[in-house]
C-alpha cells in the first residue's frame, strides 16, 4: 500500500543503535544524482555518517543500489559493508563472499540491440552494467518516450525485466529487487533479528520500502514528497547525513 504525497510523511525517528538495520540506496541518497553516472562520488561528509552509523549499529548496515556490483564497492570503498548490486541480482555478503548471478541468454541477445539503440540516439547514454543495461535519457529528455518504447520492445522480444527509475529505463533478467535484497541479509547476521529500515529515493526503492515494513520496520523517502509505501521521509542529502551522523554519535 502506498501513502499519497498529501499525508505529509514525518521525519524518521532516530536509528537505534541496539535495534536497527539500515539499508540504503546509493544514487540520490548517499550522493547526488548526476548527468552521468560516472560522475556521480559520495562526498567526505557523507562517508563519515555512513561510517560512524556503520560502527554503531555494529555493521548492520548495507548499500543495495541498481548499480553493478564492482561499481557500488568503487564508490562506497568500505570493505567490510555489506552490498547488492543490479536490484540484488548480485551481493557481498558480512563474510567477505560474493553471490553472483550470470547473465541470461536474453540479456546478451539485448545487449547488442541496446548498444546500437544508443548509436541511432547519441543523446541517450545507453550504460552497460553487466546484469543489466540502462537506457538514460538525463540529457535528453525530449527522448524519454523514445526510450522508453525502444527499451519496452527489446526487453519484450528476450524475455527480460524493464525497470523505470528516474530518467532511465533498466533491461535486465528478473529475479531479484532491492526488498528481496533486503529479505536475503535479513536472514543472516549481523541483521537476523534487527529491525530493517530502507532508505531511498527512486521508485525502485518501494520494494525495499514494503519488505522493510514486513519484517516489522519502515522506508524513509527521500527527496519530495510522493506517492510511497515508506513511512517517513528526509528532504535531501544533508538531512540523510545528518540523521545518519546522529546514530554515529549515539553509538
Amino acid at each position: 500500500m502506498t501513502t499519497p504525497p498529501a499525508a505529509g510523511l514525518p521525519a524518521p525517528p532516530p536509528l537505534s543503535p541496539h535495534r536497527d538495520a539500515l539499508f540504503l540506496d546509493l544514487d540520490g541518497t548517499l550522493a547526488a544524482i548526476r548527468p552521468r553516472p560516472g560522475e556521480v562520488a559520495i562526498d567526505p561528509p557523507m562517508r563519515a555518517a555512513l561510517r560512524a552509523a556503520s560502527a554503531a549499529l555494529s555493521q548492520r548496515v548495507a548499500v543495495v543500489s541498481g548499480r553493478a556490483l564492482d561499481d557500488v564497492a568503487r564508490l562506497v570503498d568500505m570493505p567490510d559493508l555489506c552490498l547488492a548490486g543490479i536490484h540484488g541480482l548480485d551481493r557481498r555478503l558480512a563474510t567477505g563472499e560474493l553471490r553472483r548471478a550470470t547473465p541470461s541468454a536474453g540479456l546478451e541477445r539485448a545487449r547488442a540491440e541496446l548498444a546500437a539503440l544508443g548509436r541511432d540516439e547519441p543523446r541517450l547514454f545507453v550504460e552497460d552494467k553487466g546484469l543489466g543495461i540502462a537506457v538514460h535519457f538525463r540529457l535528453a529528455p525530449d527522448l524519454a518516450a523514445v526510450a522508453e518504447r525502444r527499451a519496452r520492445e527489446i526487453a519484450g522480444r528476450h524475455g527480460l525485466l524493464l525497470q523505470p527509475g528516474k530518467m532511465v529505463f533498466e533491461i535486465r533478467d528478473g529475479g531479484a529487487d532491492k526488498g528481496s535484497a533486503l529479505r536475503d541479509f535479513m536472514a543472516a547476521p549481523p541483521f537476523a533479528g534487527a529491525r530493517p529500515i530502507f532508505v531511498g529515493d527512486d521508485h525502485t526503492d518501494e520494494a525495499g520500502f514494503a519488505a522493510a515494513a514486513a519484517l516489522g520496520g519502515h522506508g524513509v523517502l527521500v527527496g519530495e514528497p510522493r506517492a510511497t509505501a515508506a513511512a517517513h521521509r528526509l528532504p535531501d542529502l544533508a538531512a540523510v547525513e545528518a540523521w545518519l551522523a546522529a546514530v554515529g554519535d549515539a553509538g
